[in-house]
């Protein structure tokens, strides 16, 4: 076997699995531990598999938005994606808003799904699950966020409803609800929650108390918040005062 040919089936075997083994890939080609790691630095330069300790995964597993990309591993956002799982219906269909900690939610759905989202960073990792019944909510992409806005998206919400709609916001406080940054953004935001017979929001302790400039939803609109434990004396209080279940981790 050419060089370029055990490449394609390395990455095709990493799309479908999230991640190779050197050891594993040395042994189904039956070539050298060398070989192998020769193949994912050729397939690193190409820019389609990131190397890791032992193996390699796709890129497409990092492609979040930049300013998400590096907090996304962070142990908070592991508990709270982790905590959100218990709120996912077997079987139904859910919405993920873009952002980190859905991202990391996404990575980890493993029961039969319909998935309805507007982040092609999801997307991506979602696509190669044959458990996911995957719908990408079409429209203008904005490459910060890597989220799709306007019109064809808000079409496309008022004729979808799901089960759960797991929500992601640059700010939250018991006076002024949900915020984010983008006027665009928010009103997305407000159209899934308006298609979702309940909604989760999951933000971390840094999100809590901030306002930013686009509000989408008042606290009495969301069934639950998922937070993290570093968040200041009280807040979870005034939280929960404003009408949702506030879960800590």
């Amino acid at each position: 076997m050419y060089a370029e040919e055990r490449q394609r089936h390395i990455l095709e075997r990493a799309r479908r699995d999230g991640r190779v083994e050197v050891a594993d890939l040395a042994e189904a080609f039956d070539v050298t531990y060398q070989t192998v790691r020769r193949d994912l630095t050729a397939l690193e330069h190409h820019g389609v598999l990131r190397r890791l300790h032992g193996g390699a995964i796709p890129v497409e597993r990092l492609k979040f938005e930049p300013a998400l990309g590096r907090r996304d591993m962070t142990p908070e956002k592991e508990r709270i994606a982790e905590a959100a799982l218990e709120e996912v219906p077997a079987g139904g269909a859910v919405l993920l808003d873009g952002g980190s900690t859905t991202g990391r939610l996404a990575e980890q759905l493993l029961l039969d799904l319909t998935v309805v989202t507007n982040s092609v960073s999801i997307a991506m990792t979602l696509m190669p699950r044959s458990n996911i019944d995957l719908m990408l909510l079409g429209g203008r992409v904005r490459a910060r966020t890597q989220v799709t806005v306007e019109g064809w998206v808000l079409q496309a919400l008022e004729d979808t409803r799901v089960d759960v709609a797991f929500m992601a916001a640059d700010g939250v406080s018991a006076e002024h609800g949900l915020t984010t940054r983008g006027a665009a953004e928010a009103q997305v935001k407000r159209a899934m929650i308006r298609s979702a017979r309940r909604v989760v929001l999951l933000a971390d302790h840094t999100k809590v108390g901030e306002e930013h400039f686009a509000r989408f939803a008042a606290l009495d609109e969301v069934d639950c918040v998922i937070t993290d434990s570093d968040l200041a004396d009280g807040l979870a209080d005034e939280l929960a005062a404003a009408g949702p279940r506030v879960v800590v981790v």
